[in-house]
């Protein structure tokens, strides 16, 4: 059985829009892209590629999986991360798609939630959902994620897109582990031990 964990990039006010560059996601008027690109070294520095070495398979809402298709299959196997992700099953939430470049790439056709908990059943290590908000928001509120791994940036942006929204009941967390940054980013993981799915 595979471990659904959840890693999300925030600001403290829950705003996980325009992450990586200034033209990531404009929806909405936002212009606050780029953000998290000033923490990232200091990310890097202090977690690696820590949990890569569990990772079996990732999970993706299709414009996630389109930005990192256009990224990580260009990385050399060097890099950790990129050895783990392009080597990796993944597996794409979407209903416009069913044509991959990136090798291993393959839809999740049909129910989504019944799709991603066949995806679990089938297999050992974690399956590391990396952003995809909205897909993220609807798992945790079906009670599908085991995991949250979250990356906290010290900053308010005052607006964007949030993780967090309405979940229908309160969800039970119990941390696992904490760590820091010398730029101040914590980073937060907690097991999802009790709620939405009960």
């Amino acid at each position: 059985m595979r471990k659904l964990v959840a890693i999300e990039f925030l600001s403290v006010d829950g705003v996980m829009q325009g992450l990586g560059s200034y033209d990531e996601d404009r929806e909405g008027g936002f212009e606050h892209g780029g953000w998290g690109a000033p923490y990232a070294e200091a990310i890097h520095a202090t977690v690696g590629s820590s949990g890569a070495d569990d990772t079996s398979a990732y999970l993706f809402g299709r414009k996630t999986y389109e930005k990192m298709a256009a990224f990580w299959p260009h990385q050399p196997d060097t890099n950790p991360i990129a050895a783990s992700m392009n080597a990796a099953e993944k597996f794409v939430v979407t209903t416009t798609r069913d044509q991959f470049e990136w090798d291993n790439s393959r839809r999740i056709a049909g129910d989504v939630v019944d799709g991603v908990r066949a995806m679990k059943a089938d297999g050992e290590g974690i399956v590391a959902m990396l952003g995809s908000g909205v897909l993220a928001r609807s798992l945790l509120a079906e009670g599908v994620i085991d995991s949250l791994r979250l990356f906290i940036h010290p900053l308010l942006l005052g607006s964007g897109k949030r993780l967090f929204g309405d979940l229908g009941r309160p969800c039970d967390l119990t941390l696992t582990n904490c760590e820091s940054t010398p730029l101040g980013s914590v980073i937060l993981t907690y097991d999802i031990t009790a709620g939405l799915s009960e």
